[in-house]
């Protein structure tokens, strides 16, 4: 499902985290690319869930940044020690804010277990945060880092 939503991102979002096309005209087109029909939706279903759950917790009571997050168990089985640290050490950069991190952790437990690393926990960030405006230049530092990552060279 994974490949389909950086699919879906590169090539049906303009500016904001909607798809340009009806979901029939992308269906009918990444079944001609070959993707499976059911990853297909889950995929436009859990865009569809990042959308709604945005909206949500942006109306919901206002978090700030001294707000502490406590992971439940199934949270921190999912993300990892590495996964909550990367969260913190974002939220420290001021590329995630306490409502932005809500959205990627929601968004990161609809995903299926074996779906979740370092790399696409990322990947959900950058997706969270591709729709707010004032969210540029985090998105600049987080390309940065996701783009500094894949070229890491061992020596």
């Amino acid at each position: 499902m994974f490949e389909i939503l950086m699919f879906l991102f590169e090539n049906y979002m303009n500016g904001n985290i909607t798809l340009a096309a009806d979901h029939q005209t992308i269906l009918t087109e990444l079944e001609k690319i070959g993707f499976d029909r059911f990853e297909i939706g889950r995929a436009i279903d859990w865009l569809e869930g990042l959308h709604q759950f945005q909206a949500s917790v942006q109306s919901g009571p206002q978090l700030t940044s001294l707000s502490m997050r406590y992971y439940v168990a199934e949270e921190t089985e999912r993300l990892g020690v590495e996964g909550v640290g990367l969260l913190a050490r974002l939220e420290h950069l001021n590329i995630l804010d306490p409502i932005t991190r809500e959205v990627v952790i929601d968004r990161l437990m609809a995903l299926d277990p074996r779906e979740v690393d370092l790399g696409r926990i990322k990947w959900v960030v950058l997706l969270a945060l591709f729709n707010q405006p004032d969210k540029k230049s985090a998105i600049v530092l987080l390309q940065d880092m996701i783009l500094a990552d894949a070229f890491k060279v061992i020596h």
